[in-house]
């Protein structure tokens, strides 16, 4: 069953770049994973499909019900966390934390303080004097205090220290366990490549991709850096599974995807001094599909 279904979306906002005909469907249990990089369009997808902006055309539904129709009650069994997230400045984190659980019909008391706990967020500090990252856990707490069905992330770890965003991995990975299905929206792509099992990937405005993470991963190039000893031909590396070359002086690097002992075989060939292999980032990765598309 899908819990999500998005379908030829349309925002357009003049001359600024809105999304068009973005399609993809979330099933029940799902972690799924929403990448692009910013200014893409994934925060005007989540705020369309939350009926928090309405869509030019198209359609969107969760939970099998029309998102604008039945938002209001459709949202009692969402967790949202936005990319950017705003408080009233003056009030204790506890109180902000009681008036939000009070749209909805249950007892969310003992789920504050557990969350709290797990996030290490202080619930008598005034909101006005926590850092961004904190005010990132009151979001995360408020988002997920009601035990949501469905929980939507926007960009969420941005702000978190890396020891948090384990412990906020942990707390979807339980949340995921317990039922719940994610859509999480990430420009960082080992973020997705841990929680999720599926991905859409956009590009300005459009879906270029809906993908197994497997399979990525599978298709993923290695990044390599090269320090040789002496200047060597600039066609060298001009091979079969070599992309984006950059020589500057002694210094080499481009991106792989192929055998990995025929370019070892090659790199052994000359004299170098250092060698760096990584995963490529995002960007990077964006880069391959966004010219592959092309």
């Amino acid at each position: 069953m899908n819990i999500i279904e998005i379908k030829n979306l349309t925002k357009n906002y003049g001359a600024a770049r809105g999304i068009t005909d973005v399609s993809f469907n979330v099933q029940q249990g799902e972690i799924f994973g929403f990448i692009g990089p910013n200014g893409a369009g994934k925060s005007t997808t989540i705020r369309t499909l939350l009926s928090l902006i309405y869509p030019t055309s198209g359609s969107a539904t969760i939970f099998g019900r029309d998102c604008i129709k039945f938002g209001p009650e459709i949202k009692k069994e969402i967790g949202y966390l936005p990319s950017e997230v705003f408080y009233y400045d003056n009030m204790k984190v506890i109180d902000l934390l009681k008036y939000s659980a009070s749209f909805y019909k249950k007892d969310c008391s003992k789920r504050i303080i557990e969350l709290a706990e797990i996030m290490n967020l202080d619930l008598n500090k005034k909101i006005d004097d926590l850092s961004y990252g904190n005010k990132k856990k009151v979001g995360i707490v408020q988002g997920l205090l009601h035990s949501p069905k469905l929980i939507i992330l926007d960009e969420p770890t941005s702000g978190l220290d890396p020891l948090m965003q384990q412990k906020f991995f942990e707390l979807l990975e339980k949340e995921n366990k317990r039922g719940a299905t994610i859509l999480l929206s990430s420009h960082i792509l080992s973020e997705v490549q841990r929680l999720c099992n599926r991905v859409a990937i956009i590009k300005e405005g459009k879906i270029i991709k809906v993908e197994k993470i497997s399979t990525l991963q599978e298709s993923n190039h290695k990044k390599f850096k090269i320090q040789v000893a002496s200047k060597i031909e600039d066609n060298y590396f001009n091979i079969s599974g070599v992309s984006a070359l950059d020589i500057k002086g002694k210094i080499i690097s481009f991106l792989f995807r192929g055998n990995i002992n025929f370019i070892m075989k090659k790199i052994s060939e000359i004299d170098i001094t250092n060698l760096w292999i990584e995963e490529p980032d995002l960007e990077e990765i964006f880069m391959h599909y966004y010219v592959k598309e092309e």
